[in-house]
């Protein structure tokens, strides 16, 4: 819940991808706890949602202005919004942001609901990364792991063939940590780890985490950012539970592999989770083979998320697959997203979970 990601592409949305501009804009302390409040589906949605919307308004014309383009120039934005509940085995996902009114605010057609096709049709609705991971990957050696590290973790598994795809969420990214230190430093995160590296490991409190039944679950799978719970770390000091929370997050990404339908040779890493040393080298320890952020590739790990859902909104256009079975246990590869045309007047009231 840190803010909102707007970045460039133009691509065919196939193999060719080139990234253009982009930044981030830090939400403020009031809509993050706003946002907080709507977790679950709970509070105010239908106020979040309109503030949450014109966030992504703002951002959407601050980055036309800095790239020096009109909306005309445009196709289309991938609009994903913020998930405040995601019960895949309900087949309910629901991401609030209202993707009318940003295509009436800014000139641009919109494609939004992203993962609601994917959930109706019986898939886990996440992640939706994959195939823009795999577009970007096309050229190194496989089998490979990109890691994503924002509120849950996520990893796509790419082996030699271009349909060797298998993704899921891994557990908790960076949700707990963030929220541990809000609470123990009045942060919105844990800057540069140095809270976790003056820290000890409790693993007694570790094991205790690790026996979410979800990890012996075969993929694909998926999760909310509210299904784990830091609980068990709140006896803990700030500095050991900021350590244990961050072996948490590595051990969980670590014991991925035994769903790998080979070894990788290398793990690559984006998302926020990137930016904490602490996080990284507890990676390298606990998986054994290089760890490296996707910068080393010459990728935007700041960007990359946002430039996904732009490449998503184009197959969108032309038909293409956002999911696969091997990426979210859906039957068949399926299409997604719904089209917001920017010349139609759009009323819409806060999107109601399937």
């Amino acid at each position: 819940m840190d803010g909102i990601d707007v970045a460039l592409v133009w691509t065919d949305g196939r193999n060719f991808v080139e990234p253009g501009e982009s930044f981030a804009v830090s939400y403020d302390a009031s809509l993050r706890e706003a946002i907080r409040t709507a977790l679950g589906g709970m509070g105010p949605v239908a106020e979040v949602e309109r503030r949450l919307t014109e966030a992504h308004i703002s951002a959407v014309h601050s980055l036309l202005d800095k790239a020096g383009l009109r909306p005309e120039e445009i196709t289309v934005i991938g609009f994903h919004g913020h998930t405040i509940l995601h019960r895949p085995e309900e087949r309910r996902t629901w991401q609030i942001g209202d993707s009318g009114l940003l295509a009436q605010a800014t000139g641009i057609d919109v494609i939004g609901d992203m993962r609601m096709a994917d959930v109706a049709a019986g898939g886990q609705g996440a992640p939706l990364v994959p195939l823009y991971h795999a577009a970007l990957a096309a050229s190194l050696g496989k089998p490979v792991a990109v890691l994503n590290i924002g509120g849950v973790a996520n990893v796509t598994w790419l082996g030699e063939g271009p349909d060797d795809i298998l993704a899921f969420d891994t557990g908790p990214g960076g949700a707990l940590l963030d929220e541990w230190a809000e609470k123990n430093l009045g942060e919105p995160y844990d800057e540069s780890g140095r809270l976790a590296a003056a820290g000890t490991l409790d693993e007694a409190v570790l094991a205790q985490l690790m026996q979410n039944p979800y990890f012996d679950r075969a993929p694909p799978k998926s999760l909310d950012r509210i299904d784990f719970d830091g609980g068990p770390v709140g006896h803990l000091s700030a500095e050991d539970g900021a350590a244990t929370l961050v072996a948490f997050t590595c051990h969980a990404a670590a014991q991925a592999t035994r769903h790998f339908p080979s070894p990788v040779r290398r793990w690559i890493v984006t998302g926020g989770g990137r930016h904490n040393p602490v996080i990284m080298s507890g990676l390298a320890a606990r998986i054994g083979l290089p760890v490296d952020p996707v910068e080393r590739l010459g990728w935007d790990g700041d960007a990359l998320e946002a430039q996904a859902f732009a490449y998503l909104a184009v197959r969108s256009l032309r038909g293409l697959a956002l999911t696969l079975p091997g990426t979210t246990g859906v039957a068949e590869p399926l299409t997604g997203g719904r089209l917001y045309p920017k010349n139609r007047t759009w009323n819409n009231a806060p999107a109601n979970p399937l």
